[in-house]
């Protein structure tokens, strides 16, 4: 077999050049070693340029950012707090009145009347004078997440009987949870046997009065009629409790009460 014969590039002038004929057989080697050389100087390059471009941002002055559309609202300064501080004044922009003392919203007493009493029930109380079962009732409140109730109770002539209880819970679900709880059994013959009526000015059913369809007899006793008033005003439950021991009550006057007692709210 032939092999192939490198011939090396003539001199000028005659003869050959014994490198010639090297940097023929090796061309590869010297090419690879110029490219590594090219390919590091355009690796300094760039670093050379990105260390200039930082070098270059960080001389100037920041770039301001555009102004908001519309300026922030001024607030309130903050004031460190002295002896005047309450939790109202902290959370003056949160506040309701219903935070307040619930006892000031009770609707008052007619002229004449006579007053029981008037303020705060605590909850168990409240159970075992308003249920048959306390207990369960207790428990009812628990998972309405119950606050607090106020009440106020007042005699007319010894003839009207009123009760007004203010029922706050920690959030509107859980009032009308109540409420829902206690109209829904109010047309039962062992309550007030009918469907009552719509308090004028709430929509839905977000408040009724029922009064009893019979009166209760009893040997040696008055006739007692009795009705109720049941409404809901946000995290509130309005519920009265209206009777008259000579058996006729006006529908009327107990919605009267109701009203007088929701603009209260």
């Amino acid at each position: 077999m032939e092999h192939a014969q490198i011939i090396p590039e003539a001199r000028e002038g005659g003869g050959t050049d014994p490198e010639a004929a090297t940097a023929s057989a090796l061309p590869r080697r010297r090419r690879g070693r110029t490219t590594l050389l090219l390919s590091g100087a355009v690796v300094l390059g760039v670093l050379a340029g990105t260390v200039t471009g930082y070098a270059v941002q960080y001389d100037r002055e920041p770039t301001p950012l555009p102004p908001l559309a519309q300026p922030l609202p001024a607030g309130p300064k903050a004031l460190a707090p002295d002896d005047t501080t309450t939790n109202k004044t902290i959370n003056a922009n949160r506040w309701h009145k219903t935070d307040d003392d619930l006892a000031k919203l009770l609707v008052e007493a007619p002229g004449g009347a006579k007053v029981a009493g008037t303020g705060y029930q605590p909850a168990d109380v409240f159970a075992a004078e308003f249920f048959t079962i306390p207990g369960r009732a207790l428990s009812n409140l628990v998972d309405n997440r119950f606050r607090r109730v106020a009440a106020t109770a007042w005699a007319e002539d010894d003839k009207v009987f009123v009760k007004v209880r203010l029922l706050q819970f920690q959030n509107r679900s859980g009032a009308a949870g109540y409420q829902t709880e206690q109209s829904d059994y109010m047309p039962y013959e062992d309550r007030a046997g009918n469907g009552g009526v719509a308090i004028p000015g709430l929509s839905g059913d977000l408040g009724r009065v029922w009064v009893d369809s019979k009166t209760e007899q009893r040997p040696g006793y008055l006739p007692v009629r009795g009705a109720r008033a049941i409404a809901r005003r946000g995290d509130i439950v309005m519920d009265i409790d209206y009777y008259d021991n000579r058996g006729k009550i006006a529908e009327r006057d107990v919605i009267e009460l109701a009203k007088r007692q929701l603009e209260r709210l």
